[in-house]
């Protein structure tokens, strides 16, 4: 095939850097809509903020197979140059995140209901923040097909276009923010109506630049394929299973937090500080890792098996030269983080006791990490949903059981070795379909 070739670092930087520079602007916006509803009269805004915030974050964190489901997909029917095929992966993404967000719609009153009352709070808060729920649940189909194009997107190689999709929500939805609440003087409703448009607006970039993209790819609509349920088989069993994936990693973080408060209130502050280090450090080996789904996937496409273990050293190389890093920087400005991330003397001094954790944890989920985007692009989704739950079930589980009475270095050693767990599993794996 003529465009075959192994890949480059300049190949790999390409995908990298803009998914890293889209990760970053994720928490900058978490940051403003903090700020703008901190400065309202009363708390409970932000309490009401706060609360709306944790359920759409967990309601899409277990859509988000929806990106790496069709990445894997896109990335395969690009390198293979099958140009109906790649119209077909963004038709079925767009199709099912479509019906996914009409569902979320049609029951939004007993979503919204039901997570409130189990998140709890005051009577005042909870009715704030089921203002703010039935004013951003219309952003759904929006923040949905968002998904579906980033992850054809990047399938495509392309991760420019992404980050301008995440640039035009994030901007779009800062500006709105100080025009609704500070400027019209609208309460949590303007923050979520903020973000209903954001989404929309983001989508609209996405859609404009994908009709752009495929016009460089004359191709044809196979409605048959995008019409027929039988057609979809593929999709679902790659989604599917990455659905299962993803609840598998929700449910051993929601068991750490868990863990963590009834071990008292300064150990479930500390571990909610020290899990921004975690978090900083998926923004850059997950930028990475949107590499590898991309560049795998277009090697299997093109039946390239040198390509293919080409990919799989020069992305390991980089995640492991970035994971060093975090090590280093956790290491020396550690303590320095945790003081700029709370003024509580004894919750500072308790996250120190537990930081040797975080040092380590960058060298230890490096491979998880890396090994997450071969898998996707590879679409060997049955897999990646195996190792996660045998990790979770008879690795994290398990070890947290037996090392309770050493309380939070005990959750801390087990969410260690989950990570390890699923390194390892996926790097035999590997290793044996080679």
């Amino acid at each position: 095939m003529s465009n075959k070739r192994l890949p480059t670092n300049r190949d790999m930087w390409r995908i990298a850097a803009p998914m890293i520079l889209s990760n970053i602007s994720v928490p900058l916006l978490g940051m403003v809509d903090t700020g703008v509803v901190g400065h309202l009269e009363s708390a409970t805004y932000l309490g009401a903020v706060a609360i709306g915030g944790t359920i759409f974050t967990f309601l899409y964190f277990g859509m988000n197979f929806l990106r790496m489901g069709t990445t894997g997909i896109a990335a395969q029917s690009y390198g293979a140059e099958d140009w109906d095929g790649l119209r077909v992966s963004l038709g079925q993404a767009l199709i099912v995140s479509l019906a996914i967000a009409l569902a979320i719609l049609l029951l939004q009153v007993p979503i919204g209901s039901i997570a409130i009352a189990l998140i709890g709070g005051d009577a005042e808060t909870q009715q704030h923040a089921a203002t703010y729920f039935f004013v951003r649940v219309w952003s759904a189909p929006g923040t949905l097909a968002n998904f579906a194009l980033v992850g054809w997107f990047l399938g495509t190689q392309n991760a420019r276009i992404p980050l301008l999709i995440f640039l035009t929500i994030n901007i779009t939805n800062i500006v709105l923010d100080l025009l609704f609440v500070l400027g019209l003087g609208m309460k949590v409703e303007g923050v979520a109506l903020a973000s209903v448009i954001a989404e929309y607006s983001g989508l609209a970039v996405g859609l404009a630049f994908a009709i752009s993209s495929l016009r460089n790819h004359p191709g044809h609509w196979p409605l048959a394929r995008l019409t027929n349920l039988s057609a979809y088989r593929a999709f679902f069993s790659v989604n599917a299973n990455l659905f299962v994936r993803s609840m598998a990693l929700m449910f051993t973080f929601a068991w750490v937090t868990a863990q963590g408060a009834r071990l008292g209130p300064a150990i479930l502050a500390a571990n909610a500080v020290l899990m921004n280090f975690q978090n900083l450090t998926a923004l850059g080996l997950d930028g990475i890792a949107h590499a590898a789904e991309a560049m795998v996937g277009k090697a299997v496409g093109q039946k390239d098996k040198e390509a293919l273990r080409f990919t799989v050293s020069l992305t390991l190389k980089w995640s492991a030269i970035f994971a060093v890093g975090f090590t280093v920087l956790y290491l020396f400005a550690g303590p320095i983080i945790i003081r700029i991330l709370t003024d509580l003397p004894d919750v500072r001094a308790t996250a120190m006791v537990y930081l040797p954790w975080l040092i380590a944890s960058p060298l230890i989920s490096v491979w998880c990490f890396l090994y997450d985007g071969v898998y996707v692009g590879m679409t060997r989704a049955r897999e990646m949903r195996n190792i996660m739950v045998f990790s979770t079930l008879a690795v994290f589980l398990p070890l947290w059981f037996v090392t309770q009475p050493f309380g939070n270095h005990g959750l801390w050693f087990a969410l260690m070795a989950f990570m390890a767990s699923r390194g390892i599993g996926m790097h035999i794996g590997y290793l044996r379909n080679q």
